[in-house]
Formats: structure tokens, sequence, C-alpha cells
């Protein structure tokens, strides 16, 4: 694997566009939460497929699909992160995350279970908690099945963090924007009824809240007990895809304190919410969920409020066009 092009900040967040033997490439991405200090948690993004066959309304990552990343590529992307910053391989972090979240639904391809099953043993690192996010697509059931195992048997008590992308609290508008046969929310429900267990951190519902997309606290009630599940709800990214499908963000990721009657009645209903917004920066950057340099290289008509930052072609690498 060698690295074509980055960007980013060192103090923030770092994207890279590597490319193996192949030919095939995909991003990855380190980035640390101002003020927190490294020390205390550091988190990698790394890809599972090469391209995304889902195409969620949101995100730049979707619109062509090249197949599965073998576990070798997949660690290749975690050892090229980790030795970059470690070059021993031992990761100090009070709380090392990697998800597996920047580019490719992960339960499209099991040899993300491969991946994780290897993960404890193979990095000195006491802080590792994997996280997996996931739209939860129908054809996957296999999958949710050996995580649930792979799970119990070595990330238990809180050191495992799994989410389920909701996006909206209806399911035909949820179906508009992630347009694939995935689990109902009873089927969800019952799945984290299972997966949780006393000591375990709360299964996360993620939205990223969009103007016109409603998130009602009694039909999430209906199927999400507010014991085994919390609520993360995000700005909606600034991504090329979300502008084609005219989608715009309900919270101002600029705006520090950002909060809106949502959250309020989430909070009401008994739910725990985080309000995820991190570092706005990150945005510029281009590293958020749904943000996808190549995409951005591609572009014709650029976006105004995201991928700002210069893109360093490494040797032999990819040159902006």
């Amino acid at each position: 694997m060698k690295v074509l092009a980055s960007t980013g900040r060192d103090d923030v967040a770092m994207v890279y566009i590597v490319q193996y033997d192949s030919g095939k490439m995909v991003e990855c991405v380190e980035s640390v939460q101002p003020p927190i200090p490294r020390a205390r948690k550091w988190v990698l993004l790394v890809s599972t497929l090469f391209g995304c066959p889902i195409g969620c309304a949101m995100c730049d990552a979707g619109g062509h699909y090249e197949g599965k990343l073998t576990p070798a590529e997949i660690f290749a992307q975690i050892d090229f992160l980790i030795r970059r910053r470690f070059p021993d391989g031992q990761v100090p972090c009070q709380q090392f995350k990697i998800q597996f979240a920047r580019m490719g639904e992960p339960a499209l391809n099991p040899h993300v279970l491969t991946v994780l099953e290897e993960l404890p043993q193979r990095y000195a690192a006491p802080g590792l908690m994997p996280s997996l996010s996931t739209v939860a697509p129908r054809s996957a059931t296999a999958f949710f099945d050996h995580l649930l195992r792979i799970k119990r048997a070595h990330y238990a008590r809180g050191n495992f963090q799994l989410q389920f992308s909701l996006h909206a609290s209806n399911e035909e508008a949820r179906q508009a924007l992630i347009p694939v046969k995935t689990w109902s929310f009873s089927e969800i429900a019952a799945y984290g009824a299972d997966f949780y267990r006393p000591g375990d951190r709360k299964i996360t519902l993620n939205f990223a809240l969009a103007q016109g997309v409603s998130i009602l606290p009694d039909a999430l009630l209906r199927h999400f007990s507010p014991d085994l599940f919390l609520i993360k709800t995000t700005p909606l990214n600034p991504t090329y895809r979300a502008r084609e499908n005219n989608l715009v963000s309900s919270i101002d990721p600029w705006q520090e304190g950002a909060d809106c009657p949502t959250l309020s009645a989430l909070r009401a209903a008994g739910y725990e919410v985080l309000l995820s917004i991190g570092a706005a920066e990150e945005n510029v950057i281009g590293s958020n969920c749904g943000q996808y340099l190549k995409r951005h290289l591609a572009a014709s008509t650029l976006l105004t409020d995201a991928y700002r930052y210069d893109i360093e072609a490494h040797a032999d690498g990819l040159a902006p066009s």
C-alpha cells in the first residue's frame, strides 16, 4: 500500500488517499477531538469497501463499487496510521477508537469480522475500542450473527461501540435517505436487545439532522428502549451528494452550544442524547462522515463550505485535478 495524497491538520484530522497493488484506492483518517489530547482519545477511520453500493443521499463515497477489502488491506490502513504516530506499534492512548466508517458499509464485508477477531492480539493498545457504524442491510444477517459472537468473546464490558444510522424516525423517510433494503426498526431493536449486556455501552442510534426530516420521540419509543439505546445527533455534513439532493443541515456546526427543539424533546422522552459536532474544521478538511476527497477532486463545481484544505500529492502520488 502506498500513500498517494493527504490533507488536513495534525492537531485536528489528517485524511490519506492510499492505493493498493491492484491499483484500487481508498481513504483513511486519523483524528483527535480538541481540546481532548491524543493521549486521552485517538480515533482512526478505515475503509472496508472499494466504494460503496448503497448510495446514501448524503454520502460522497457512494455511487460506485469495486469490491471488498481483504483483512490484509484493512490492516494495512491501521498499521500505517499507527506506525506513523507510534513507530513501535504500541498505542498508549486511554481510548483508542478504530471506526470502520470511512468508505463502505462494513456489514457488506465479512472480512471486517476477521479483523475484529484479530485486533486485540495484534496491537499493544489497552484502550482499544472498535466502533462499527451500519445502516443494517437486510442481506447482512449472517454478518450480524457473527458480530454478536465476536463482541461477546473479545469486547465485553463497554469495549465495543455499535451504531445504527437511521437519520429519520419514519421508516419511509429513512428509505429515501438510505436506498437499500434494511432491517426494520423492530428488527434493529430485537438485535440490540440480544447485543446489549450489563456494563456495555448503550447502542447508538445516529441521526444526521437535515431540514424537513422529522425525528419524533414517540415513533422511536415504540421500538427503542432508552435503557438500551442512546441517540447521537450530528449536523448534516457538507457533501456533494447532500447538495445534489437538496439536503441542508438543521444545525450549524460553527455555532457554539448548538441545540434544537428536537434534542430537547428526545431528552424529555428519556433518551440520553449526544450532540456530536466535534471540530467544525473537519468539514473544511474533508474528514467528517460522508465526505470523500476523491469526489471533491473530480467535482466541476466546488463546495464553498468544505474541502478547502490543500491536498498534498506524495511521491508518485495523486495530483489534484
